[in-house]
């Protein structure tokens, strides 16, 4: 938004950088200034889903990042790919949120199954989001695990690896550390509202059929990390630990910065895989655009009911 810039010009004064050329005309330009929803996704099949249902796209490039937008059901939008993984995710919502006028952040995607009770197809919109992999990996001495004597141990700890808080930096000089980052509690309340009324596939283009009807899960937790999990004990370590229905590899960093922004968050993830649960091999490779699907047309529903 344009009212971030004279923060990062001053920032950059202090660190003695001066904006010149073309980083200044860059600094100073919004591309669009309508009030728009951002709705993001991490992989291509994802970000296909979403294309189709956008009206009146115009198309902006930013750092070689794409950002349409445009209408999904009436509402205007700013639909992006952030590119798979923490880092990405995150550049990239920072990026939409400095260049375009967002009042909430929408993430479509797939993610692993972690939870026994769910199963592929269905759509998770969880109420929290942590990280896993901010972690100590610990040293091992006299056949175990310990942290340095100034890290702690907030959650139970996987052999070498000790889930920590996140530390975030306030401009005041203080830190603030959490577990969880909340998902906005209106937009949850919306997504309970059309989590039953939306149509999902339950057969892929090639027409491999799930056993079950997909359904829609809204609460719970989803824990994120740099990660591609697909290894049943780490799956059950997750969901005993955090609590969690699903895992993915990017929701908990876009969380992080609608946190830092004070801007609504809400993610909609449908299961491609189990993270290792299943009994042969990774379900992604049959269901990523089932999920894909799925996950938009939920979100879908959810644009068309906000007000």
């Amino acid at each position: 938004m344009t009212t971030r810039f004279p923060q990062l010009a001053a920032v950059a004064f202090a660190l003695g950088v001066s904006f010149t050329g073309a980083t200044a005309r860059a600094a100073a330009e919004t591309p669009d200034a309508t009030a728009r929803t951002a709705v993001m996704s991490a992989f291509l099949p994802e970000w296909t889903a979403l294309q189709g249902m956008l009206r009146d796209r115009k198309d902006y490039v930013v750092n070689r990042m794409t950002f349409a937008t445009g209408t999904i059901e009436g509402k205007p939008v700013v639909l992006f790919l952030s590119g798979i993984s923490m880092i990405n995710a995150a550049m990239t919502t920072q990026l939409a949120l400095d260049r375009f006028t967002i009042d909430k952040i929408v993430f479509s995607g797939i993610a692993g199954g972690v939870d026994p009770k769910l199963t592929i197809g269905d759509v998770v919109v969880p109420d929290a989001w942590s990280e896993y992999l901010e972690s100590v990996f610990a040293r091992e001495k006299d056949g175990r695990y310990a942290v340095p004597g100034f890290a702690g141990s907030p959650v139970r700890n996987y052999g070498m690896m000790f889930p920590q808080l996140v530390e975030i930096a306030a401009g005041d000089g203080t830190v603030e550390k959490r577990m969880w980052f909340p998902v906005d509690a209106k937009l949850l309340a919306i997504a309970k509202n059309v989590a039953q009324k939306t149509m999902l596939k339950d057969c892929t283009a090639e027409n491999v059929c799930l056993t079950h009807k997909p359904t829609v899960l809204v609460g719970g937790h989803g824990v994120s990390g740099q990660a591609f999990v697909d290894n049943a004990a780490f799956r059950d370590y997750a969901q005993k630990t955090f609590g969690t229905e699903v895992l993915d590899m990017e929701s908990a960093g876009v969380a992080q910065v609608a946190y830092a922004n004070r801007v609504p968050f809400i993610a909609f993830r449908s299961l491609s895989d189990l993270a290792g649960g299943g009994d042969a091999e990774n379900e992604m490779g049959t269901f990523f655009q089932l999920a894909s699907d799925n996950s938009a047309a939920v979100v879908r529903e959810f644009l068309k009911a906000l007000p």
